[in-house]
């Protein structure tokens, strides 16, 4: 009984960050703190790159838009396609 109660936990433990991990976010209105902590190989200055550059030029209209931020190259747009979007 220990090792299917173990098992349930596991899984009841799991459900929670799959759905998290499901949830995209809009490039176009995260903001830092979410930037930050959804996509992988962003923290505050490269954050705060993709606010400024949104502010400048106006909402992305492209996910692949996102790789013209200075900081952000192709290969985190491409590491992190399947958690962002765009409102446009």
């Amino acid at each position: 009984m220990s090792i299917l109660s173990n098992i349930l936990l596991s899984i009841l433990l799991l459900v929670p960050i799959l759905s998290f991990a499901a949830d995209a976010i809009d490039i176009n209105t995260a903001d830092k703190a979410a930037l930050m902590t959804v996509i992988k190989g962003v923290g505050e200055k490269r954050a705060e790159a993709i606010i400024a550059y949104r502010e400048k030029n106006g909402p992305f209209k492209s996910i692949d838009e996102l790789a013209e931020v200075s900081g952000i190259g192709q290969s985190i747009v491409d590491a992190n396609r399947d958690v962002l979007k765009t409102s446009e």
